[in-house]
This record gives structure tokens, C-alpha cells and sequence, in this order.
């Protein structure tokens, strides 16, 4: 009997429990207030499913009707325009090509700050020039708003994953706030300083990987050219001191590495053309601080050639196919 008693106590304080996490995790769920998402491309697509995936519901707005379809379907309310975007959420993330377009979806005709909501926090994930980082941070301000630089590193395998690098810009009382959204979509939210220095350290680190790619698949097409086969090359490099994120996460040889551009004809990734742009950020702000780049300088070279022979919209991995052009081959 005392047995029996003991059990109907344990069943109901599990049923108990059980309630009160069901209770719990619809509270969360209820406290997880609108997300907007402006600009859904390679980048914004996979960080905005992830937010999904998190709780949250987003409000998406992009260019191009088409891009908001899979988020759509996923729960996403889709609307018209950024203006929109603001008018029903108060923390809007924007993931953006170019200086332009950030400049547009915040201040252009139906850009955010028409309708933005004072106190909003405003997290623009663009990599654009640091000055315009501060325009609209000054711009947001008249506005009641916050508005911080939170550019991205990893490409579009750790926005799938969830695992970017997000290098944050902005006053340090907001940061907390910023992290709880970024931490949704990566695995690593640093903070930099002021508004700007986010931008400032994604230049730094996209000139590098720009190099590097290039250093990367010279090197690969050194070895392949004197007999070697490419994967052991690869396999050489990665246990050597030439390893590199290019090499050993993102090899530009097609057939060395499967789930990267280079194995779908250089299609989808970081475009050629967005890597010459931010190529571009890095030589104005080397000439403006009077810092020697010849290395950033020649790669900024070579990718505009790039783009002029038809490797726009190709990955920026696609390197190694140009140089194998080049050499007629």
C-alpha cells in the first residue's frame, strides 16, 4: 500500500514537472518579441532560418520577392519594405551587399528610419565602409535609436551552422542586448569598440583571407603542374605550416574537398564581386591611414580582373580556375 502511495506521488510530481517546463518553454517562447530581416541573400537567408529556429519570430523584407519564399515557409511574416520591417519590429538585423544598399534601407524613401520605433536596436551585419557605419549610427541617433556594426566572418557553410564570427561595433551598454541575436546565428560575438571598429576588423580579416586565397591556389596549382596529386597536396599543407582556413576549410581545387563552392562549379558562397568591393573598404582605409598594403593592393587588382572576365558572381575561391586560365591552360 505504502509502495503504491509512493508511486502515485512520483507519477504526480513527474506529471508536475513536466507541466511547469511546458510552462516554461511557452513563456520563452511568449517573451521572444519580433525580429526583423532585411536582405535575405546567401548570407541573410541561413542567419534569418536560424533566429526561426531559436523562437523568434521575424518580420523579412529583401529586394527581391523570391529570396523571402523559403523563410516564408518556414513562418516568417514577409512584408514590402524596411520601413514595414520597422513599423512592426523593434530589433532589425540587415544583411546587405554594399555601403549603398545599407545607406538605402536605412535612410532612402522606405528605409528603416521612416518608421523606426524609438529605443529599437538597429544591428547592421553588412560589411560596408566604417565612415557610413557611423553615418547611420549618427543618423539613428536623431531617431531614439541604437544602431551597431556587427559584420560576419565564416561564409556561408557557419551561417548554415549557426557558427559565425560576429565582430560588434557600437556602445558597450548595447552589446548585451546585440549578443542575445547574435549568438542565435554564431558561435563567436566579439565586441570591438566604438561603431565602426566592427567594420574596421572585417576589412582587416577579409584582406587576409582575399590574400591567402590567392596565395592558396597558386600554391595548389604550383603542385598539381610538378605531378602532384591535389588532395595529397592538400593533405601536405594542412599538417605543415602553409595551413590556412583557404587550404584546410574552403579549397579552391575542385575534387579536393567535398561541400564547398569548388565543387559546384565555384556557384553559391562569398562572390567574387563582393570580395573585390571589400577589397576596395581595405585600400580606402589604407590610403586615408597612410598604411602600407602591397600585398592587399595586388589582390584588390586581381580580383577587379576577375570581375572583368566574367567571375562577378562566381566564389572568390574561383581564384584558382582564373590563374589556371591565365596561364592558358
Amino acid at each position: 500500500r505504502h509502495l503504491c502511495q509512493g508511486f502515485t506521488g512520483l507519477t504526480s510530481n513527474i506529471s508536475n514537472s513536466v507541466h511547469v517546463v511546458a510552462v516554461t518553454q511557452t513563456l520563452s517562447m511568449a517573451s521572444k518579441t519580433q525580429v526583423g530581416f532585411v536582405g535575405l541573400g546567401n548570407m541573410g537567408n541561413p542567419m534569418a532560418k536560424n533566429l526561426l529556429k531559436h523562437g523568434y519570430p521575424v518580420i523579412a523584407t529583401d529586394v527581391f520577392p523570391e529570396s523571402c519564399k523559403e523563410v516564408q515557409e518556414l513562418g516568417a511574416q514577409v512584408v514590402d519594405n524596411p520601413a514595414e520591417v520597422a513599423d512592426k519590429a523593434d530589433r532589425i538585423i540587415t544583411m546587405l551587399p554594399s555601403s549603398p544598399n545599407v545607406i538605402d534601407a536605412y535612410t532612402g524613401p522606405n528605409g528603416i528610419l521612416k518608421k523606426v520605433k524609438k529605443g529599437s536596436l538597429l544591428i547592421d551585419s553588412s560589411t560596408i565602409d566604417p565612415a557610413v557605419s557611423k553615418e547611420m549610427a549618427a543618423a539613428a541617433e536623431k531617431m531614439g535609436t541604437v544602431f551597431m556594426d556587427a559584420p560576419v566572418s565564416g561564409g556561408v557553410g557557419a551561417a548554415n551552422s549557426g557558427k559565425l564570427t560576429f565582430m560588434v561595433g557600437g556602445a558597450e551598454e548595447e552589446f548585451t542586448a546585440a549578443k542575445e541575436l547574435l549568438s542565435c546565428m554564431g558561435a563567436n560575438v566579439v565586441y570591438c569598440g566604438q561603431v565602426g571598429t566592427g567594420q574596421a576588423a572585417k576589412i582587416c580579416n577579409n584582406m587576409l583571407l582575399a590574400i591567402g586565397m590567392i596565395g592558396t591556389s597558386e600554391t595548389m596549382n604550383l603542385g598539381i603542374r610538378l605531378g602532384l596529386d591535389p588532395k595529397l597536396l592538400a593533405k601536405i599543407l594542412n599538417m605543415s605550416s602553409g595551413r590556412c582556413w583557404s587550404s584546410d576549410t574552403y579549397n579552391p581545387v575542385p575534387g579536393v574537398m567535398e561541400g564547398v563552392p569548388s565543387a559546384n562549379d565555384y556557384q553559391g558562397g562569398f562572390g567574387t564581386q563582393l570580395m573585390a568591393k571589400d577589397l576596395g573598404l581595405a585600400q580606402n582605409t589604407a590610403t586615408n591611414t597612410k598604411t602600407p598594403v602591397p600585398l592587399g593592393s595586388l589582390a584588390h587588382q586581381i580580383y577587379r580582373m576577375m570581375c572583368a572576365r566574367g567571375y562577378a558572381q562566381k566564389d572568390f575561391s574561383s581564384v584558382f580556375q582564373f590563374l589556371r586560365e591565365e596561364e592558358g591552360q
